[in-house]
């Protein structure tokens, strides 16, 4: 009975500090409207985590899918769409609520010349980083559903 406790403790120990490590799409937030070939800001918020994490690296895609005939957008871990920022992600500024770090990327979305329309988007955010001594990779995906703009 006492192992099977420790075992227990011991795995949610163990998912809740990978949880802690977690990342969220701070802005824009859903529903906002972004203007075909402007800019906008993306705010990215990495959690407090117990255990080290090391950045590998980001991507920050929009998916245009005006006419899907689902509610939502297809899932970004099927199809991420165009990719507008490749790179490193280093949130160094705490939040002001004390719940993690985070970096704002000011980007240029897609424009019409780029085959892009107006109507509803997704924004995909995929982080990949490594948690523990291991380490272990952790990908993960945030999305959230933008309505782009002429």
């Amino acid at each position: 009975m006492k192992l099977g406790f420790s075992i227990l403790v011991t795995t949610l120990g163990a998912a809740t500090s990978v949880m802690g490590q977690s990342s969220r799409i701070g802005a824009p937030v859903a529903g906002a409207h972004i203007k075909l070939g402007g800019t906008f800001t993306v705010q990215v918020i990495r959690n407090n985590g117990l255990l080290s994490s090391t950045e590998v690296g980001m991507v920050i895609c929009l998916l245009s899918c005006p006419t899907s005939s689902s509610v939502t957008c297809p899932s970004p871990q099927g199809q991420l769409g165009d990719c507008i920022y490749t790179g490193l992600f280093n949130p160094t500024i705490p939040l002001e609520t004390g719940g993690g770090r985070y970096e704002n990327f000011t980007l240029t979305a897609p424009s019409t010349e780029n085959f892009f329309v107006s109507g509803r988007a997704q924004l995909a955010v995929a982080r990949l980083h490594l948690i523990g001594a291991g380490p272990a990779p952790v990908l993960e995906l945030n999305n959230i559903t933008v309505v782009m703009v002429n």
